[in-house]
């Protein structure tokens, strides 16, 4: 695997005693000044790491610190103290303010961490050198089967974002845990625009399970090392990034086989043809209709005819079809059905809704439901 790294930034993989004797703890910090943007989950049971991170410095983050294999959710005021010590720790590596450092922690929830150890691991930990995102991404995994990083370049710049997340997903604001790091120049109120944008159409286009997580975060950092770029180029490379990592997140889902695309188009706007999009793919007969390669276009009927509140979306107007192959209102005949189970057999599926409407699109990502997807989460704590 090619090592990923930026310019401007230094870190520090190891083992924090949350887990058994893999990487559970990542440290990245910037070696000098930064702009940055973060966003967060809007659960009622947010963590203390969210807690902690939304006081702080969200424009000037210099460092991310993440614990894996427990969330330290639901944890009381034990919880927001250990979370304020790992922030201290991390700020004293990185030469910074606590308050320019955002903490994250993933994991099973109401479990304490287990602070003695953690404490005493940390200070074993060695020095930051030359950052490792590859590493960096395999010590924020919890259920995750593979590690996800994704890198473009933009001039003379690059961008590498990792992520980790394949269950309780249903971001609203965030997902998961994500965080992109760049040498590119980029003035901090125009990072936060953009990001919020692309986070828009990226981390907030997947679901797993409709279940939104406690600890949902992402962040961009940028250490501008790297020099001005353009704006509109950045964009669109950091648009690339991050769509390809919710790719990586629905397509690794607990127990998914398949991964799910859902492209709504001639919508009143974008929010309706997002709404519908995301009916679709949380519905579990579609998803274990497409799990078992089963070409029932009328689940996906099913769904966008529940959106009950869309009093424009008449029936006679929409047209639904797999993969370029349609369904309705031509319905399949027996060797198009044929096709359809054929098409339904790949690794990723696209099912297609016209609301013959206006032109509002928007496009969601999911994954099928399986028997697996019951067994990780059956099993979870034991």
């Amino acid at each position: 695997m090619t090592t990923a790294t930026v310019a401007g930034f230094a870190g520090v993989t190891g083992n924090a005693g949350v887990k058994d004797g893999v990487p559970d703890v990542s440290l990245v910090h910037a070696t000098g000044a930064t702009t940055s943007a973060a966003v967060f989950t809007r659960s009622r049971f947010a963590g203390p790491s969210v807690r902690v991170s939304r006081e702080g410095d969200t424009g000037g983050l210099r460092a991310v610190v993440v614990v894996s294999g427990n969330a330290n959710v639901a944890t009381g005021e034990r919880g927001l103290a250990d979370a304020r010590e790992l922030q201290r720790w991390a700020a004293a590596r990185a030469g910074c303010r606590p308050e320019q450092v955002l903490v994250a922690s993933t994991g099973v929830i109401g479990v304490p961490y287990p602070i003695e150890t953690v404490r005493e691991r940390l200070a074993a930990l060695p020095g930051s050198g030359p950052v490792d995102l590859d590493a960096v991404a395999r010590a924020i995994m919890t259920t995750d089967t593979r590690a996800k990083v994704v890198s473009r370049r933009v001039g003379a710049a690059s961008i590498v974002g990792i992520a980790k997340g394949v269950g309780m997903i249903e971001p609203n604001m965030a997902t998961m845990l994500s965080f992109v790091y760049t040498d590119a120049e980029v003035a901090a109120g125009d990072l936060d625009r953009v990001f919020r944008a692309v986070v828009e159409r990226t981390y907030n286009a997947v679901s797993v399970d409709t279940d939104t997580s406690t600890s949902d975060t992402a962040a961009v950092v940028a250490s501008g090392v790297g020099g001005p770029v353009d704006l509109a180029a950045f964009e669109g490379a950091l648009l690339e990034v991050c769509t390809e990592l919710v790719r990586m997140i629905a397509s690794d889902g607990e127990g998914a086989s398949t991964l799910i695309e859902v492209r709504v188009t001639g919508a009143r706007d974008d929010a309706q043809a997002k709404f519908v999009g995301k009916a679709i793919v949380n519905s579990p007969l579609v998803k274990t209709a497409v799990h078992g390669a089963d070409p029932n276009w009328g689940r996906v009927a099913m769904a966008v005819g529940k959106c009950e509140t869309e009093t424009d979306i008449l029936e006679e107007n929409v047209r639904i079809a797999f993969g370029g192959l349609e369904t309705y209102p031509t319905l399949p005949t027996p060797e198009r059905r044929a096709e359809l189970e054929a098409y339904l057999k790949n690794d990723a599926v696209l099912i297609e809704v016209d609301l013959g409407i206006a032109a509002g699109e928007f496009t969601v990502y999911g994954c099928d439901l399986t028997e697996g997807y019951i067994r990780i989460n059956a099993d979870y704590t034991t």
